[in-house]
Order: C-alpha cells, then sequence, then structure tokens
C-alpha cells in the first residue's frame, strides 16, 4: 500500500519573537525552548501540515519557514472558523506584538471585527467575504494600531474606552467609565481597566468573550490566568475590575488577544473566573518582564 509522504524541513528562523501565536496553533510541533519557538518535529499527516501552514501564516515575525522557503498562498487556511460565529483571522500584526484578532459573524449577515491584523487590503477584501463588517471593535491601545485603516476600508465605526484614547483619537465611539455598555444587538463591553487605563473585553451572545489582554487560558496551568508580568497600569485595578465584573459574564468562549483559547460549559467558566478575581486579588504590582511569561 503506498503511504503518503510530507516533506521535512519546517523550521523556525532568527526572527522569532516569542509571542507564542505558532505553539498556540500548531502544538505538539512548535515549542518554546530558551525563549524563542522552534520545531519540536516534522509533520506526519496531511493535518499536522495544515497546522503548521496555520502557525506560518498567522506569524507576526514570517519566522515560520516550510521546506520550499516561501509561503503558498492557496494553504493559508485564514480566516479561520472557530465556531460557528467566530473566526480567527490570523496574520497577526508585529504592531501588536502578533495579538489575535477576531471576527464575530452577526444574524443579517454582517460581522464585527474584534482588534486587528496586520494591515493589507487584500485581507480586508478577504474578511468582507464573511458579510459587511460593521464595527471595529479595539480591546485596548497595544492592539489599536491598524484600527482606523481598517475601519476605513470597510466603512465601519471604530471603538475604543477613553481611557485609552489617545491611541485611537479619531475613533468613532467612546467607551466611558466602568459600566457596561450596548454595542449591538447581543454585543456588550465591559470595561475592564487594568492591563492599560482603557482595557475593554467584549461579550457576546452570552457565549463568546473576546478579553483583550486582561485575561486568557493557560496551557501551563490549564487555567484562565492574567498576565501580571506584563501589566502595564495597574495590577490592583484589573483585581477590582474582576471583582466587580465576574459575576456578570456568562460565556462559553474564552478568545483573548495574546495567550491561549479555550471552550468550556458556561457554568465551568464562570467558577474558574471568580476564583481568577480572588487569585488576583492576592498579587502585587511587579516590573513589567516579558520573559516572564509562560503561556
Amino acid at each position: 500500500m503506498n503511504q503518503e509522504r510530507y516533506e521535512d524541513g519546517w523550521r523556525v528562523d532568527e526572527r522569532c519573537t516569542n509571542c507564542d501565536v505558532a505553539r498556540q496553533l500548531a502544538p505538539g510541533l512548535i515549542r518554546e525552548v530558551d525563549g524563542r519557538s522552534v520545531v519540536l518535529r516534522q509533520p506526519r499527516d496531511r493535518s499536522e501540515v495544515q497546522r503548521l501552514n496555520a502557525a506560518a501564516h498567522a506569524c507576526p515575525s514570517r519566522s515560520i519557514r516550510p521546506p520550499a522557503g516561501r509561503l503558498e498562498a492557496a494553504l493559508d487556511p485564514f480566516p479561520m472558523a472557530l465556531d460557528s460565529a467566530v473566526f480567527l483571522c490570523g496574520h497577526n500584526s508585529p504592531h501588536t506584538a502578533g495579538a489575535n484578532s477576531y471576527l464575530l459573524r452577526r444574524p443579517g449577515g454582517t460581522s464585527m471585527m474584534v482588534d486587528t491584523p496586520r494591515w493589507s487590503a487584500s485581507l480586508a477584501a478577504r474578511y468582507e467575504q464573511l458579510g459587511a463588517v460593521t464595527d471595529v471593535l479595539l480591546t485596548h491601545r497595544d492592539h489599536a494600531a491598524h484600527g482606523r485603516r481598517y475601519a476605513d476600508h470597510f466603512g465601519a465605526r471604530l471603538w475604543i474606552h477613553e481611557g485609552d484614547l489617545d491611541a485611537a483619537p479619531d475613533a468613532d465611539r467612546v467607551l466611558r467609565g466602568t459600566g457596561p455598555a450596548r454595542i449591538g444587538e447581543g454585543v456588550v463591553a465591559f470595561p475592564l481597566p487594568g492591563h492599560t487605563r482603557g482595557s475593554v473585553l467584549f461579550l457576546a451572545d452570552e457565549r463568546y468573550c473576546f478579553s483583550g489582554d486582561s485575561f486568557y487560558w493557560s496551557r501551563g496551568t490549564a487555567d484562565i490566568e492574567v498576565a501580571d508580568s506584563i501589566t502595564w497600569y495597574s495590577i490592583g485595578e484589573l483585581a477590582d475590575s474582576l471583582a466587580r465584573t465576574a459575576d456578570r459574564l456568562h460565556f462559553e468562549w474564552l478568545l483573548p488577544g495574546h495567550g491561549d483559547r479555550r471552550r468550556l460549559p458556561a457554568d465551568d467558566m464562570a467558577l474558574r473566573l471568580r476564583q481568577l478575581a480572588a487569585r488576583t486579588r492576592e498579587l502585587r504590582p511587579r516590573p513589567i518582564d516579558f520573559t516572564a511569561m509562560r503561556w
């Protein structure tokens, strides 16, 4: 019987910034060694080739190199469906520290973009194929780099919180205060100051939580965590935000900017979030240290 063979030669080059994106998309194939990603082993089947191609097309530094040396556009899987209403944009931008971004489909055939991938007119056209984009939702200042450009291309409204307004001073909609605000049918913004002064999470349909950099799913602890070593504004404020908000958040999907994604039953997520709020209350400020992050 003939057995399909897969070419060796996948590698990570020296441009890697250790952002974790490739490890999210190709677990078991790419891991961290000495502060950068490395290819753990070569693919053994078609699905593993697809995972490596996803990692390569998402990598913000274009460090994931296939055997032929150049990426094939035909093998680009993005936007990638995570669920019936949520797609991962891929093509993470070096100007947002490699943050993940998402498309949220809405009833009636429109969609919203949460944070942004690298800017490209061809990418924007591809994302529009999922439905006219009506809103670009920025979770905080670190992810604002391409917001105006995407919003203008789509003819969409650009949203940011007043605490981070200097990062997008030409935003069309400005969230204020710490109370929840309705963005559209089924979509609510919850200001969550802590990671930055103007951090926000967006809750959709009581199913999807776009948490920005406020909290994420950790593969290391198999739980929801905060990234306290890169909390720019105040870990104390983040603890207060979680205490104020945790009981109001009901969702199944955790979809962060950095760190891993996870789907769990809503009751399980709710319990974990309350426990995270209690743990965060015990944390104390420490200097910003990217090298301390272990996703």
